[in-house]
């Protein structure tokens, strides 16, 4: 295998990610829409490309770290697609969370053009991302990991490989997100009512993440509203698209989901609220007649 690996997408598990890639010492090709984020990584050691296609004919490994299945199609067939530009028997590591049907259907798009594919989820946040130590929900061929796996465990502390075709990784990551979003809903929801019975915000944060009560979700996402920070790390928007997936997935199979309905109509009164692009914390702002901390 090369020691050029391509990465698309330095947003904020992306970057921490092509960062994991270099100290592991690969030579990084990076492409970002925003050239100033592909520069900036070039100018610590890399190599920035203007287009998805200069990053593939480069790389025999492209991992793409972009938002949905949109832009993983622009990434890949676009009007500079790395698709056509990759050679035969390279790999492509997608990594973001998209309905494991279309994942897939890209399986066998690329396998006809002598592509190798795999189905590569992410969780644990920019900063797990950035130390090394993310989780990848991983399935593919096994001819896909022979050339891939030095890659992917460059970039992960956990490489969970779930079966030796496109679409286990994908179902795997959607439940995730099932629990990550109820669980941010449900962490709001408790956080609001505690603002509205008066009790105060930082002892009750103190209280519920030492007892049963907590989440992860909790510890970290009500940190932010305690800081008055939404600044988005993972954005409302993102769960409004996540949690569809997952009500998507269980509609195919006429399985109930109460609870991730109601999460997902949260989000989605966040979003219409204007806060869409905010940290997903901001989903507590849908709660009537509480006053939020300010930051100091």
């Amino acid at each position: 295998m090369t020691a050029d690996v391509g990465l698309i997408g330095l947003g904020a598990m992306g970057k921490g990610m092509a960062q994991s890639l270099r100290r592991a010492g690969f030579r990084v090709h990076v492409h970002d829409v925003r050239a100033e984020a592909a520069q900036a990584f070039a100018g610590d050691g890399g190599v920035a490309c203007r287009s998805p296609a200069e990053l593939g004919a480069a790389c025999d490994v492209v991992v793409s770290v972009v938002v949905n299945a949109a832009q993983t199609e622009a990434v890949l067939f676009g009007p500079e697609g790395c698709a056509a530009a990759m050679k035969p028997g390279s790999v492509f590591v997608m990594c973001s969370t998209v309905d494991p049907v279309w994942s897939m259907a890209l399986e066998k798009r690329l396998n006809a053009l002598g592509l190798l594919y795999i189905d590569a989820p992410i969780s644990g946040g920019a900063a797990k991302a950035a130390s090394g130590e993310m989780t990848m929900m991983t399935s593919g061929a096994p001819a896909a990991y022979a050339r891939a796996e030095p890659v992917l465990n460059a970039m992960a502390g956990k490489v969970y490989k779930l079966g030796d075709a496109a679409g286990a990784g994908s179902k795997v990551k959607i439940i995730n997100q099932l629990l990550a979003g109820v669980h941010i809903a449900a962490a709001a929801e408790a956080m609001a009512l505690g603002l509205r019975a008066g009790v105060d915000p930082a002892a009750l944060y103190e209280v519920i993440t030492h007892s049963a009560g907590n989440s992860w979700m909790f510890e970290n996402r009500m940190a932010h509203v305690l800081a008055a920070d939404y600044t988005a790390l993972s954005a409302v928007d993102i769960f409004v698209k996540d949690l569809g997936l997952v009500l998507d997935m269980a509609r195919a199979s006429k399985f109930p989901l109460p609870l991730s309905s109601t999460a997902h109509q949260m989000f989605m009164q966040a979003s219409t609220a204007g806060f869409a692009a905010e940290d997903d914390s901001a989903v507590i702002k849908i709660f009537p007649g509480i006053e939020l901390p300010r930051k100091h």
